[in-house]
C-alpha cells in the first residue's frame, strides 16, 4: 500500500508538547466521565499541531475512545459547506453505523443536510428564518445521543480555512453541547489569522467560553529541534548542522524535516523557505512533478479517478507517480483510501504558487471537462460547489455562470446560507462577462420567499440581475449577514428606480423594513408604508399579500387597532386569491391576535387555533412556532394563564424534536409570564434562566430579564432588579420600541423607584409611559401599570415629601383608568383593584370596595394580587373593628400566599399589621378582643411625635410644638425607629398612615 510507505523525514519520537499532550488527555478523562470538553489548538504552519494532534488520537484510540477525523477545505471563498463536520460524521458512520442510524432516528432528512448517505434532505422552506439553528441543534443532538454511552473524540483541522457554516456552527456546538462523552479539538493556523480573517471574531467569542480551553504551540526550543534531528536520523546530528538547522528553522518542525532532508541530499540551504519547500519536488520524476502540480490545484484532497481522468496518463505511469511522490513524503493517501493529498498544506501551497497563470486556468478546465463529463468522479454533495470552482478559476464566465448558480441552490439547500450568498456575489461578479444571449438562456431556480414572478412562466422567464439581487438579500439575511442585506437592497432599489416594476420595488422595501428592524435603526413603518404605496390599486399578487401581512404583523405588536386588522383581512383575501398558503397562514395568524385585542376573544383564539392545527400538520414548523407564541400570549392576555402553561409545554415539546432552540425561547418567555401569574415563581425563574442562557434572539431574552427583574422586586431584592432591568433595557433596545415591552419595563421601573423611596421618580416614569397606555389591545400591560401606580400613591399617604405632585399624579392615573377597557375578567379585577386603591389613597378606603376586589379575584388563579386584596380588606375590617376574626382569617390566606411564593415586602406588611392587631397568623383560633393599645408599644406621648413626624416637622418643630426641649424630642423620634424596625423618618412616617397607628392619636 502506499500509504505505507516509509519515510525518513519524521521523527519516530514524539518531541515536547509534554503540557499540550497532558492537557489533550486530561480533557479525554474528563469527558470519559460524562463531561464534554472542547479545545482549541492554535499555533503557526507547520509548528507541530498535526502531529500533537495524531499522538493524542492515538492514546485515545488505545483508550477505547472513538475517533472522527475532519479538515476544513482549502478552495477559496466559495469553500464547500460543513466540510469537517461532513468527513467527520462520515467517518462516525463508518465506525457506528447501527449508533449513528439510532441517535438520528427521525431526523434523517434534516441531517443530510450534513450527511447526504443518510438520504434526501428534507423540504427546504426558504422563509425559514430559523432553519440553520435547527440543524445546529439537530447535530448537537446527535452528538449528545452518540456519545451518552461512549466516549468520541472530534478532530476538525485546519478551522483557518473554515467557511462561515462551518465556524457558526462549530460555535454553536461550543456553547450549547452540554451532554456525552465528547472531547472536540479544533486546531488552526495562528500566523494566518490576520486582523480581519473571518475566524478571528470566532475566536474571540470562544475565549469567552469558560469551557473552551486553547493552546498555542510555540516553536521548538534549541534542544527541542537537537532531538527531533537525532529521533529522524537515528543518529546523534553533528553539533554544526544542528546549530545551522536550528537558526534556519527558527524552531518550525516542519521546516526542520524539510531542512535535514535538503541537507542530507547533498543541496544547499536556500535562503528561500519556499524553495527549500520544492526542492525533493523538484527531485522527482518529472511525472511525478506533474501529478503533484494536479494535485495541488485540485483541492485538499483529489480522488484517484479524477486525478487519473485530469492527468490523462497510462494508469501504470500514473500509479508509478504517485508511489514516487509518495515514497518521498510529499503526497499521502486520504484517510478514506480513494484519494491523494499533500503532507502538508505548506508544500501544497508552494507547488500552487509554482504553476504559471496559464498552466493553472488549463487544469482547472481539466478538472471542470473532466467532473462535467463523468459526475460520479466526486461525491454528490461535492459535485456542484467543486465543478462551479473549477469553471470559474478557468477563467471561463460562460460555464462558470450557470455552474455557480446552480452551486448556490446546493448550497441553499443545505441551509449553508453564507456560502450561498458568496455563490451568488461570484454570479454577480460574473454576470456583465456573460453575453446577452448566454444569460437568457438562465432560468431562476425559484424565487426568493414572495419575491415576485410577474405572472410569468419560470420555466420561459429568463433571469435577471434583480433576481440574483434578491436570492442574495434572502441569503443574507437568513445568513446574519444583516448589513450586507442592505447594500444588496439598496443596489436594488437604485436599478428599479429606473425601472416601472412596483411589485419589486414594493418587496425590496418590505425586506429593508425587516433589516432595519433586526438591526434596531427604526421600527421600519416608512418601508412598510413606501411598500404600501407601490403596490395599492395592482391587481391581487403574493407580494401585494406579502407587504399586507408585514404591515399587519407590524400593527399587531406596536399599534393594534382597526387599520392592523383590515390589512390583515385584506392580506388573506390576496392570498388565498393567488394561492400563496404561508402567506395566507401568517397572516390568518396575525388577523387571530387582533380580533382578540379588539375584544373578539373567542373568535380570535379559533382562528389561531386552525393555523396551529393546518401548520403542524404541514409540517410548516416556522409559522407553528409562531402560532405557539402568539396564541400563548393571546390566551395569557385574556388570563387564561393555565391553558397558556398547557399550549406551551405543548410548543416547548415540539421546538425540542424539531431543534427549534430558539423558538423555544420564545415560548419559554411566554411560559415564564404565565408561571409567575399563577403563582408558580420557581418555574417562572427556571424558564426565565433557560432563555438567557440558551436563546439567542434578544427580544425573548429581554422578556426573560424582565420577567427576573418582576419577580426579584416582588421578593424585595432591589439590586437584582436593578441589574435584571438593565440588562432588559439592553436587550430590547431602543431604536424600535413595542408596547408590549415598554410598559411592562415602565411598571417594573416603577415599583423599583417607589421601592427605593423616590416618589416623584416613580410618578414620572408614569408620565413619560402615558403615550404608549392609548393603543387599542393593550390593556393586558396598561392595568398592572395603573396597579402600581395606584399601590404607590396609597403606599405614600401622609410622607410629606410626596405631597408635592399628588394631587396631579392621582388626576393621571383616575384619567388612565377611564379609557382603558376591561374586557375580560381578570383585568374587570384590575379595574377594582386600581379603583380601591385610588380610594384609598385618596382617604376613601371601605370594606365594601375591597370585598369587591377580593370576590372579582376568587375564581381566578393569580395568588399574589389576590393576597393584596386580602391584606387591604382586613386592614379595613381592623379600621371599622368588631370583625376581627373575618379580618385574622383573611391575613392568614394572604400569609400562607405570600411565604409560598417568596414575596418578602408582602410578607413582612402581613406580619406587622398582624403584629399590630394582635393577631395569629398560625393559629386558627378565635381572635378575640382588640387590643387596648398600641401593638408596637408606642407611648402616649410617642405618638404624638409620630403624629407631627408624619406631619413633616423636624425635631426643633416637636419640641416647640410639645414644649419639650430639641434633645428629648430626639430621644423620643429614635426610640419610635427603633420600636417600628424602620431606619428614617420617612418609613416611619409611611407606615404610621399604612398600618393606620395615627388614627388614635
Amino acid at each position: 500500500m502506499l500509504a505505507d510507505v516509509e519515510t525518513r523525514s519524521v521523527s519516530p519520537v514524539f518531541v515536547g508538547r509534554a503540557g499540550e499532550l497532558t492537557a489533550l488527555t486530561e480533557a479525554l478523562a474528563a469527558a470519559t466521565a460524562g463531561e464534554p470538553q472542547a479545545l482549541l489548538v492554535g499555533g503557526e504552519a507547520g509548528v507541530g499541531k498535526t502531529r500533537l494532534v495524531e499522538e493524542f488520537v492515538g492514546a485515545a484510540r488505545a483508550s477505547g475512545a472513538v475517533v472522527a477525523v475532519g479538515g476544513c477545505v482549502e478552495i477559496g471563498a466559495d469553500g464547500l459547506p460543513f466540510a469537517p463536520f461532513s468527513t467527520a460524521l462520515r467517518a462516525l458512520r463508518r465506525t457506528l453505523p447501527d449508533e449513528l442510524a439510532a441517535a438520528a432516528a427521525g431526523q434523517e432528512h434534516e441531517l443530510a443536510r450534513l450527511l447526504p448517505e443518510l438520504g434526501d434532505v428534507g423540504q427546504h422552506e426558504a422563509s425559514q428564518e430559523d432553519s440553520t439553528a435547527r440543524l445546529f441543534e439537530l447535530t448537537v443532538r446527535l452528538l449528545e445521543r452518540l456519545t451518552a454511552e461512549r466516549t468520541v473524540v472530534l478532530v476538525l483541522e485546519d478551522l483557518h480555512w473554515a467557511d462561515a457554516s462551518t465556524r457558526h456552527l462549530l460555535s454553536y456546538l461550543f456553547r450549547t453541547l452540554h451532554r456525552g462523552r465528547i472531547v472536540v479539538v479544533a486546531t488552526y493556523r495562528a500566523d494566518d489569522i490576520h486582523r480581519r480573517h473571518p475566524l478571528r471574531p470566532l475566536l474571540a467569542e470562544l475565549d469567552r467560553l469558560r469551557t473552551v480551553r486553547r493552546l498555542e504551540l510555540a516553536r521548538f526550543t534549541r534542544t527541542e529541534v537537537h532531538r527531533q534531528l537525532t529521533g529522524i536520523l537515528a543518529a546523534e546530528p553533528d553539533p554544526a548542522t544542528v546549530e545551522a538547522i536550528w537558526t534556519r528553522s527558527d524552531g518550525n518542525a516542519f521546516f526542520v524535516e524539510e531542512l535535514i532532508t535538503t541537507h542530507a541530499c547533498g543541496c544547499e540551504l536556500s535562503e528561500s523557505l519556499r524553495e527549500v519547500l520544492l526542492v525533493r519536488v523538484e527531485t522527482l520524476p518529472e511525472t511525478a512533478q506533474r501529478v503533484a502540480r494536479i494535485v495541488a490545484e485540485g483541492g485538499s484532497t483529489v480522488e484517484y479517478a479524477l486525478l487519473a481522468a485530469v492527468a490523462r496518463l497510462p494508469e501504470d505511469d500514473l500509479i508509478d507517480a504517485l508511489r514516487a511522490a509518495v515514497g518521498a513524503n510529499i503526497l499521502l493517501a486520504a484517510p478514506e483510501g480513494d484519494g491523494y493529498r499533500f503532507r502538508h498544506s505548506l508544500v501544497r501551497e508552494a507547488v500552487s504558487d509554482d504553476l504559471l497563470p496559464g498552466e493553472r486556468s488549463r487544469l482547472n478546465r481539466r478538472y471542470a471537462e473532466a467532473l462535467e463529463a463523468d459526475p460520479s468522479l466526486v461525491r454528490a454533495d461535492e459535485r456542484a460547489t467543486r465543478l462551479a470552482t473549477y469553471w470559474y478559476h478557468a477563467h471561463d464566465a460562460v460555464k462558470a455562470l450557470p455552474a455557480v448558480l446552480r452551486a448556490s441552490v446546493e448550497t441553499r439547500k443545505r441551509y449553508a446560507y453564507a456560502e450561498q450568498l458568496q455563490l451568488l456575489e461570484r454570479a454577480m461578479e460574473l454576470w456583465d462577462e456573460v453575453p446577452d444571449e448566454v444569460r437568457a438562456t438562465l432560468r431562476p431556480a425559484d424565487y426568493a420567499e414572495a419575491y415576485p414572478t410577474c405572472g410569468c412562466d419560470p420555466e420561459t422567464t429568463p433571469l435577471r440581475h434583480l433576481d440574483l439581487l434578491a436570492e442574495a438579500a434572502v441569503a443574507a439575511r437568513l445568513g446574519g449577514e444583516r448589513e450586507r442585506a442592505l447594500k444588496i437592497g439598496k443596489m436594488a432599489l437604485r436599478i428599479l428606480e429606473e425601472e416601472n416594476d412596483p411589485l419589486r420595488s414594493a418587496w425590496f422595501w418590505t425586506e429593508r423594513s425587516r433589516l432595519l428592524s433586526g438591526l434596531a435603526r427604526g421600527d421600519g413603518w416608512a418601508e412598510i408604508a413606501t411598500a404600501q404605496d407601490l403596490v395599492r390599486g395592482l391587481p391581487p399578487s403574493a407580494v401585494h399579500a406579502f407587504v399586507l401581512a408585514i404591515a399587519a404583523g407590524w400593527g399587531m405588536v406596536r399599534t393594534p387597532g382597526p387599520d392592523s386588522l383590515a390589512a390583515a383581512e385584506r392580506a388573506v383575501e390576496y392570498a388565498r386569491l393567488v394561492g400563496d398558503k404561508p402567506i395566507e397562514l401568517n397572516a390568518q395568524l396575525t388577523r387571530g391576535s387582533l380580533l382578540v385585542a379588539a375584544g373578539d376573544v373567542e373568535s380570535g383564539l379559533a382562528e389561531m387555533r386552525e393555523v396551529l392545527d393546518r401548520t403542524v400538520a404541514a409540517g410548516q414548523m416556522t409559522e407553528a412556532m409562531r402560532a405557539y407564541v402568539n396564541l400563548s400570549s393571546c390566551l395569557e392576555g385574556v388570563g387564561r394563564s393555565r391553558e397558556s402553561v398547557e399550549l406551551c409545554e405543548a410548543g416547548i415539546a415540539l421546538a425540542g424534536v424539531h431543534g427549534l432552540r430558539d423558538s423555544e425561547g420564545w415560548i419559554r418567555a411566554n411560559l415564564a409570564e404565565s408561571h409567575a401569574v399563577l403563582g408558580e415563581w420557581d418555574a417562572a425563574r427556571e424558564n426565565a434562566e433557560w432563555v438567557l442562557r440558551a436563546s439567542y434572539s434578544n427580544k425573548p431574552r429581554g422578556a426573560a430579564a424582565l420577567r427576573l427583574a418582576q419577580l426579584a422586586v416582588l421578593r424585595g431584592d432591589v439590586a437584582a432588579a436593578r441589574e435584571q432591568l438593565a440588562l432588559a433595557r439592553e436587550l430590547f433596545g431602543r431604536k424600535d420600541p413595542m408596547v408590549q415591552y415598554t410598559l411592562p419595563v415602565a411598571e417594573t421601573e416603577l415599583l423599583l423607584t417607589a421601592a427605593e423611596g423616590r416618589i416623584d421618580e416613580a410618578r414620572a416614569v408614569l408620565a413619560d409611559a402615558e403615550g404608549d397606555t392609548v393603543h387599542t389591545g393593550m390593556h393586558r400591560y396598561v392595568w398592572p401599570l395603573l396597579l402600581g401606580a395606584a399601590t404607590v400613591e396609597a403606599d405614600a399617604l401622609g410622607l410629606p415629601a410626596a405631597a408635592g405632585g399628588r394631587a396631579a399624579a392621582l388626576d393621571r392615573i383616575t384619567a388612565l383608568v377611564r379609557r382603558v377597557a376591561a374586557p375580560s375578567p381578570i383585568w374587570q379585577a384590575y379595574s377594582l383593584h386600581v379603583s380601591a386603591e385610588l380610594a384609598r389613597a385618596e382617604k376613601r378606603d371601605d370594606i365594601a370596595r375591597w370585598t369587591e376586589v377580593v370576590a372579582a379575584y376568587e375564581p381566578l388563579d393569580v395568588p399574589y394580587p389576590a393576597a393584596r386584596a386580602r391584606y387591604r380588606l382586613a386592614d379595613a375590617l381592623l379600621a371599622e373593628g368588631g370583625r376581627r376574626d373575618e379580618a385574622a382569617a383573611l391575613l392568614r390566606e394572604a400569609h400562607d400566599a405570600a411565604v409560598r411564593l417568596g414575596a418578602r415586602p408582602l410578607r413582612e406588611e402581613l406580619e406587622l399589621l398582624a403584629g399590630r392587631a394582635r393577631l395569629s397568623l398560625t393559629d386558627p383560633v378565635p381572635a378575640g378582643p382588640e387590643p387596648d393599645d398600641d401593638a408596637f408599644g408606642l407611648t402616649p406621648r410617642e405618638q404624638d411625635v409620630l403624629t407631627l413626624v408624619a406631619a413633616g416637622r423636624t425635631n426643633r418643630q416637636i419640641a416647640e410644638e410639645l414644649f419639650i426641649s430639641p434633645k428629648t424630642a430626639s430621644v423620643h423620634v429614635s426610640n419610635i425607629l427603633a420600636k417600628l424596625g424602620v431606619s428614617g423618618r420617612g418609613e416611619a412616617a409611611a407606615m404610621a398612615h399604612r398600618l393606620r397607628l395615627l388614627e388614635s392619636a
